[in-house]
């Protein structure tokens, strides 16, 4: 097996042993890279220089007997993230050439810990879009099938994963962006509950929602990951001050006992039968572990969509009106004046997406409509919360698909906002509760497409979903096929 092809526990194995030094791991990656990377454009930068450096001073450590499990690990990190010295550009020509002068939170706990930092990936542009076609950067396709999208917006990040173009990545889940992608391309990918994880120095797409999360090859991996990036961070006010578990040991076999939720309102009309399949086959196999299953309801699901539309896009226009061409990000200098600066600034920064979203939110929260849609929407995400308080009083986690469909093909619903949208019905009401899910494979579409089933937790419940899809993976083969590149 090629270096490439390790997961994290099986690298820092060697690494550990002294079997392979971090330099060869890096320099069979950034191989790795340059060989599909034309195929799949996960992608924006690759930092070959920086990597090996990196790779150089992680030997170092080990050398002297000071070795983390994440050290030395080649890891890619959504382009959203703040990295010091190296381009962020969120995917949008906006922040084309911006070089931030610090590091995300979750980033510098990651550089802590001696990872190997081998890039930025692509996504939608600014996070918003469900399968990373709208990048300024190009469109990343899915590692299983070319002309297929790898979901989004953290597109990147599952397909780099899929392609074994880095052992672990980091991306962002507002509406779905992480667990989406990651069924997708048939990774793992966690959302860990709001305020788990810090979110300084992560560019903002809407604040109450956006939370930080992994994506990798197999759940004993996202432990590690959300291991290393969890906790309490003062420069965060929306950061919680809670102890970190030890997420690793939470990963055991027995599921006996364990009560889960099937929601009425998940299982539509409309849904693809191949998800059915791999839902039906999921129950099967939970049930065969010893896992007790009861019907719960969510009554407010149908809600959900228009309820995070109008959230989502709120937060947005106010969060986006800091790129100004004023301070830093792309200008306009053919500009007669300041409003004309501004103006032209944004419309070339901004794709259409972005600026459907900012023009929605600016209406939603403008005055004689605040009340009305504003407002609403924010009593309607109360009452969605409370769905999720009721169940988990009979439930300990909740099973569901991830997606109506698998992956759709690219340009399939790109100039169809709504039914773009609506491919996040089953993951948007998590984002809204603010509670956690993961995302796990199980299951492949008629096309060889991959399914992933998600588990949805209690609010810092993070160590029973892991270990529900822990038991899950070790009783099925789904995780251990991997895309033909």
């Amino acid at each position: 097996m090629e270096l490439y092809e390790l997961t994290i526990h099986e690298l820092h194995r060697k690494l550990k042993n002294r079997e392979v030094s971090s330099v060869e791991a890096t320099r069979s990656m950034l191989e790795r890279i340059g060989a599909v990377e034309d195929r799949v454009r996960s992608f924006i930068t690759v930092t070959p220089e920086e990597a090996l450096k990196n790779a150089e001073a992680a030997d170092r450590r080990i050398a002297k007997g000071k070795i983390d499990v994440l050290t030395g690990i080649p890891v890619a990190l959504k382009d959203i993230f703040l990295t010091a010295g190296i381009r962020t550009t969120c995917a949008s020509r906006i922040l084309e050439n911006f070089i931030p002068p610090y590091d995300s939170t979750a980033v510098a706990k990651l550089k802590e810990k001696g990872i190997v930092l081998v890039g930025k990936l692509n996504q939608d542009e600014f996070a918003m879009g469900s399968s990373t076609e709208s990048s300024w950067f190009g469109t990343t396709r899915n590692p299983w099938h070319p002309d297929y999208i790898p979901g989004g917006s953290s597109g990147g990040s599952a397909s780099c994963i899929a392609a074994r173009q880095a052992t672990a990545t980091l991306g962002t889940d507002t509406g779905g962006s992480i667990r989406q992608p990651a069924s997708h391309c048939g990774c793992v990918g966690l959302k860990p509950t709001y305020g788990r994880v810090s979110r300084y120095g992560v560019i903002a797409y809407a604040s109450s929602l956006d939370q930080v999360g992994p994506v990798t090859r197999d759940v004993a991996d996202c432990a590690i990951m959300l291991g290393a990036v969890a906790g309490h961070d003062p420069k965060d006010s929306t950061s919680v001050n809670l102890p970190v578990p030890d997420y690793s040991a939470a990963l055991v076999h027995d599921v006996k006992g364990l009560k889960i939720g099937l929601p009425r309102e998940y299982f539509i009309e409309g849904l693809d039968p191949s998800v059915k399949k791999a839902m039906d086959e999921a129950i099967a196999t939970y049930q065969g572990l010893g896992a007790e299953f009861m019907e719960i309801s969510l009554p407010h699901t149908d809600y959900a969509v228009a309820t995070y539309y109008l959230i989502a896009t709120a937060e947005a226009s106010s969060n986006l009106a800091r790129y100004d061409g004023v301070r830093f990000g792309h200008r306009n200098t053919d500009a007669r004046g300041l409003l004309d600066m501004y103006m032209l600034s944004r419309d070339e920064g901004f794709g259409a997406e972005v600026k459907r979203r900012i023009m929605l939110g600016t209406y939603a929260l403008s005055s004689g409509y605040y009340d009305a849609y504003y407002l609403k929407a924010q009593k309607v995400r109360t009452l969605i919360m409370r769905d999720f308080i009721k169940a988990f009083e009979t439930v300990d986690v909740i099973l569901t698909p991830v997606a109506p469909t698998p992956a759709f093909k690219i340009g399939e619903k790109f100039n169809d906002p709504l039914q773009m949208y609506l491919s996040d019905i089953f993951t948007i009401p998590v984002n809204l509760a603010g509670t956690c899910g993961i995302s796990v494979p199980a299951g492949f579409s008629r096309e060889g497409l991959p399914i992933g089933v998600q588990l949805i937790g209690k609010p810092f419940g993070e160590e029973t979903i892991l270990r529900a899809a822990y038991a899950f993976e070790q009783n099925t083969e789904w995780h251990k096929r991997k895309a033909d590149m």
